[in-house]
């Protein structure tokens, strides 16, 4: 949208009074929609499969503005804007998991006893929250799905901002400069990923204001003006 070579591509949907009407919006009517409609009509094939197909549209549409769920103003292209990316990785991957047929704490097998369930279970939670504890959200989610992905986690370095290494890291010590070290490699290329992805931010919101604040635009491309100047791209349909 932000783009001068896509000129074709349409633009945000406003209301005649100038309001933005965010996809968000979008997709919280269709998730209402969708989940009022399989509850009353009872659908059967192929209509169940139809009404799950624009449920998933309708999360997918709101997901992708969670940012603006945390800040209640416009953040989109925003710095704060990323943690949208963040909330749609996390839904794809635990419901990319569940349709694969990899569920929390499965055994596989089926026979196991009541013993060796508990002791599984124990030691699944514990990785997975000394991942999480360690900054590794995205490992522990998934560590709840594979044991041994939580596993590496927990005995890898912690990110030098989490709980684990305000704790347990000295703040000289040798560990908390490795840590910084190595999560800094680790954030650029996570950081270049993103932009690949979703765009790289073209504006921030400044401490104590709502408007955001426009930053140099990346190449080829136009910063966005504050929602409801003259400018503002927006980032629907």
């Amino acid at each position: 949208m932000r783009s001068p070579k896509v000129t074709w591509w349409p633009g945000s949907v406003t209301t005649s009074g100038g309001l933005h009407l965010h996809h968000l919006v979008w997709g919280i009517v269709l998730l209402m929609l969708t989940g009022f409609l399989g509850f009353v009509t009872r659908p059967v094939s192929p209509w169940t499969e139809i009404l799950a197909a624009l449920f998933g549209v309708g999360a997918g549409l709101t997901l992708d503005e969670f940012a603006l769920w945390i800040h209640l103003r416009d953040v989109y292209w925003a710095e704060e804007g990323r943690s949208s990316l963040d909330a749609v990785i996390v839904a794809a991957l635990i419901g990319g998991l569940i349709v694969l047929g990899i569920a929390p704490f499965d055994l596989h097998n089926g026979t196991s006893s009541v013993d060796t369930l508990v002791l599984s279970v124990t030691v699944d939670i514990l990785l997975a929250s000394i991942t999480i504890f360690k900054g590794k959200l995205f490992l522990g989610l998934l560590g709840v799905f594979v044991p041994p992905v939580s596993l590496v986690g927990a005995v890898r370095l912690a990110a030098p901002d989490s709980a684990w290494a305000r704790r347990f890291y000295p703040p000289d010590g040798h560990k908390l400069e490795r840590s910084r070290a190595r999560f800094a490699r680790v954030r650029a290329r996570r950081r270049r990923l993103a932009d690949a992805v979703a765009g790289a931010p073209g504006t921030r919101v400044a401490a104590g204001l709502e408007a955001p604040v426009a930053l140099e635009a990346p190449v080829g491309l136009k910063a966005p003006a504050p929602d409801g100047l003259p400018g503002h791209a927006g980032d629907d349909e």
